[in-house]
């Protein structure tokens, strides 16, 4: 067989299909744009659909609102009160180490603390009517009360990367809730729960520091009670022992008094004579309180009186200082009505597009193999 006769043969066993030239198979967008357009009102009315969808989607999400509060330390007039009675404790030598950046510290600390965030949230009428419905079951009673402390967060606004340092600290303390009124109360609310337990901490450990300083005052005057009491028998004896050796000496006067030059006994002096010490011997026997002639002993009870009269139940101070009170949220967290509505736009009019030309290719493929002759006039 020649190879004339071979090509020949390839060629007649060759499909009785159309070839398609290179440039047929080039998109045609103005017959796409055309499609798209003969079915506009299909592609509206999906996009309708979307839009509503969008629209219940967004009105039936449950919503998140945020409250923020910012604090930084406390400035004087949040302590007024209590450096009234940090000046007292000193005046009366305690020392209470007790100041505004210690009183802060432990106000962050008690509103981070999650014990006392449970704590409150199982008191707070919110978090009852939020958890009704696990009142009587422990399990899921925590587990809901968990939950929703874990919305209750506190971050530093401190930023080393800034280019000009903030004159002073502050922390943002926030709430989110599904209404905006309830996150601002509720952190209001908690805010306030964890400065008072501030409060309540300080002032038992000042009740603490006087209790224990009034002890020490106590022990410490009845030793030097003590002390005086046995100074004082003592100088009765000796002044008793020096009598006898004045009336053996026959010195009734005292030696000064005469010009008479003695050497006194260091133990038993009698250079008062027998008279004057008859008259100091009656005296000390006459006093009968030992701390009369004493001004530091008197001193040290004066103090002691005086730490038992201070009250520290009726001290109000704030431990820390709103920069900003707990907001009333005016736009909830994630994505906007807006936002929901211009996506279920977009994704509806692209899958309106996109059902459109699935449909139109179908159509086309259909024809296609009916009409397999005129399959070239269908091609965009």
């Amino acid at each position: 067989m020649s190879s004339i006769d071979i090509k020949n043969s390839s060629l007649a066993s060759a499909p009785d299909y159309p070839l398609l030239d290179h440039p047929r198979a080039e998109l045609d967008l103005f017959a796409l744009v055309d499609v798209l357009f003969k079915a506009r009102k299909v592609i509206v009315s999906i996009t309708a659909l979307f839009i509503v969808m969008g629209l219940a989607l967004a009105f039936l999400l449950p919503q998140k609102w945020t409250s923020e509060a910012v604090v930084s330390i406390p400035e004087t007039r949040q302590l007024i009160e209590l450096q009234r009675v940090l000046v007292d404790l000193q005046v009366l030598d305690v020392d209470a180490a007790i100041d505004a950046a210690s009183l802060e510290n432990m106000f962050l600390k008690k509103f981070d603390s999650r014990a006392l965030q449970e704590k409150f949230l199982r008191t707070s009428p919110w978090v009852q009517q939020q958890v009704k419905e696990a009142q009587d079951d422990t399990e899921s009673l925590q587990r809901a009360v968990t939950l929703v402390a874990q919305r209750i967060k506190m971050t530093s606004n401190d930023n080393p990367k800034a280019p000009t340092a903030s004159p002073y600290s502050s922390w943002t303390l926030s709430f989110t809730a599904p209404k905006a009124h309830d996150a601002q109360r509720v952190l209001k609310e908690y805010i306030n729960y964890a400065a008072l337990a501030v409060q309540r901490e300080v002032l038992e450990n000042l009740r603490a520091i006087v209790e224990l300083k009034a002890k020490s005052e106590e022990s410490r005057l009845v030793i030097e009670r003590n002390t005086l009491a046995n100074e004082h028998k003592i100088a009765i004896q000796r002044l008793n022992y020096s009598l006898q050796v004045a009336n053996a000496a026959g010195i009734k006067k005292p030696v000064y008094s005469n010009g008479q030059a003695v050497k006194d006994d260091p133990d038993y002096s009698i250079a008062l004579g027998a008279d004057g010490l008859a008259q100091k011997l009656a005296i000390e026997r006459s006093i009968t309180d030992v701390t009369v002639l004493n001004a530091a002993i008197q001193s040290r009870e004066y103090r002691l009186a005086e730490l038992k009269k201070l009250n520290l139940a009726d001290v109000d101070f704030q431990p820390f200082h709103y920069q900003m009170v707990p907001s009333l949220p005016v736009k909830s967290d994630g994505p906007g009505k807006s936002l929901v509505l211009i996506l279920a736009a977009m994704v509806g009019f692209i899958t309106a597009c996109a059902l459109v030309l699935v449909r139109n290719v179908i159509a086309q493929r259909q024809v296609m193999a009916q009409h397999p002759a005129g399959a070239d006039t269908l091609l965009p």
